[in-house]
């Protein structure tokens, strides 16, 4: 016993959860084989990861339920931003509507007077590169320039119309957002003082301060709702305006170097 005891105060807390378990030649081994220590704070920490996702999953809930109605809405308009970022995202990536490398090649076989490699060189999917295609292949035929320019600015507003669309929607929640939630507050601070005025003169402080938290927690998601939207509809709006100066650029290019027309140049080789 006594050897026990001095083993104990000289190793520390180690040797005491040793001496807990059973005595036996299986103690050392249980001891020494530390593989078990892992599993158990790796069931730990899953346990924990489990508690915590199940105490935001509650507390979403909770702000649900004391945010009432304007929280709900506020939740639907996050919803109807996030769904519209996406189709935004698809529609100025995938099909990359400047077209950059196309519209470069296209524009410098333009400029040297290969007119049919320059026209190759682009296509109907893209913005920028569609619009080019229209002025450069009336351009070639020689059409009237008056009636090419309309018909080039009524294809690329178009088109530009196209890429703003549901533009307005991230606006309107980037501006309903944060005064739905001072709504909210509005009306949780106008439920709380009427609660202190039913109480009389035994007013409670608590009734007070969890009036006044729930109010502002609208406030709050309002604000989490309207500062994402408001940055995601100014960078949208600023990458319409880049493809805007760019078409406008490639399609001032293309008047601007005019090359002979083939029925004109087949006169000429006729004569």
């Amino acid at each position: 016993m006594s050897t026990e005891a001095a083993t104990t105060d000289a190793s520390g807390a180690a040797v005491t959860n040793a001496s807990t378990l059973p005595a036996g030649p299986d103690t050392a081994a249980a001891v020494a084989d530390p593989s078990q220590l892992p599993a158990e704070q790796i069931v730990n920490g899953l346990h924990d990861n489990a508690v915590a996702a199940t105490t935001v999953a509650e507390t979403v809930k909770g702000w649900l339920v004391v945010g009432g109605p304007v929280v709900w809405i506020l939740l639907a308009m996050s919803i109807v931003a996030l769904t519209i970022l996406l189709i935004k995202l698809w529609q100025f990536n995938l099909p990359r509507p400047e077209g950059a490398r196309a519209v470069n090649r296209s524009l410098s076989l333009w400029h040297k007077g290969e007119t049919e490699a320059a026209i190759e060189q682009l296509n109907t999917r893209q913005t920028v590169p569609a619009v080019l295609l229209l002025a450069m292949r009336g351009m070639r035929k020689g059409a009237d320039q008056t009636l090419l320019r309309e018909e080039v600015q009524r294809v690329a507003s178009y088109r530009l119309n196209q890429l703003k669309l549901l533009l307005r929607p991230l606006e309107v929640i980037a501006n309903l957002a944060p005064l739905l939630g001072l709504l909210g507050t509005v009306l949780g601070m106008i439920e709380a003082f009427q609660q202190m005025e039913s109480a009389g003169s035994r007013v409670d402080p608590s009734i007070l301060s969890g009036g006044i938290w729930q109010a502002l927690l609208t406030t709050a998601v309002g604000l989490a709702v309207a500062i994402p939207v408001v940055a995601i509809h100014s960078w949208l709006e600023r990458r319409v305006e880049r493809i805007a100066a760019s078409l406008n650029d490639a399609v001032t290019q293309v008047f601007t170097h005019q090359p002979k027309p083939q029925q004109s140049g087949k006169i000429a080789n006729a004569a």
